[in-house]
């Protein structure tokens, strides 16, 4: 794709790993990139809420992201409620307890914000909860509504074409995810590729509200498709 000329951003909802973790790993499956070209959703939370005092559950490989707010246990002006993952951690983050205490602070007027509001994520071992289920919950105790700081959030794809210095209309989102992936770039205007990996479902596809502007088998398929594409 830079062969091509094309300028890339990498972004993700992992909200379980710190982005320097994340840019290690992808470096490790061969594909170059520098930090800065992989915008992740903690990072972005820590620019959106900087200043404040946040209750954080979160997996605590991100709280090196989260070093512009004020991580707080009590008194703060906002919750904010990270990913899920498959370690004993979630547990722990996600314990009626830390619920409880994060619901006493949303009524006590702190605003409540997420990572993402995914229902569920494909792990090798199948589907499995996320935590979107905990946000839903919490809105549903408190009778408020989440501000979502993740795909598909208008913010986190203008954040991306910001990066990249690019228009929405010349810039392509590309993803396995229906809803986070394809729907939320198409609502901020950019065109959009469906990969038939990780959470593709062909029964999703055909019940969904936007249609993605192409569908590739593989990403491998992507620079060729899009040079005739475009």
């Amino acid at each position: 794709m830079r062969e091509n000329g094309h300028r890339l951003r990498f972004v993700t909802n992992n909200t379980t790993h710190s982005r320097r973790r994340l840019a290690e790993q992808i470096r490790g499956f061969g594909i170059k990139l520098e930090d800065a070209e992989l915008q992740t959703t903690p990072v972005a939370a820590a620019h959106a809420l900087k200043g404040k005092r946040v209750l954080a559950l979160t997996m605590p490989d991100i709280v090196e992201d989260l070093g512009e707010v004020e991580l707080v246990g009590e008194g703060a002006d906002a919750v904010l409620i990270g990913g899920a993952d498959e370690t004993f951690e979630t547990n722990q983050v996600f314990s009626y307890m830390n619920l409880a205490r994060a619901f006493a602070e949303l009524q006590a007027g702190a605003e409540l914000y997420c990572l993402h509001k995914n229902r569920w994520w494909q792990t090798a071992r199948g589907p499995l909860l996320d935590s979107g289920a905990f946000v839903a919950g919490l809105e549903y105790a408190a009778e408020l509504e989440a501000t979502v700081l993740g795909k598909p959030s208008p913010a986190y794809f203008q954040a991306a074409l910001d990066a990249l210095d690019s228009d929405a209309e010349l810039t392509w989102m590309v993803g396995d995810d229906i809803e986070a992936d394809i729907a939320g770039a198409h609502a901020c205007g950019l065109k959009t590729v469906l990969v038939r990996t990780g959470k593709f479902r062909p029964d999703a596809v055909e019940v969904a509200r936007v249609q993605p502007d192409g569908i590739i088998t593989s990403i491998a398929a992507l620079p060729g498709w899009i040079e005739t594409a475009a």
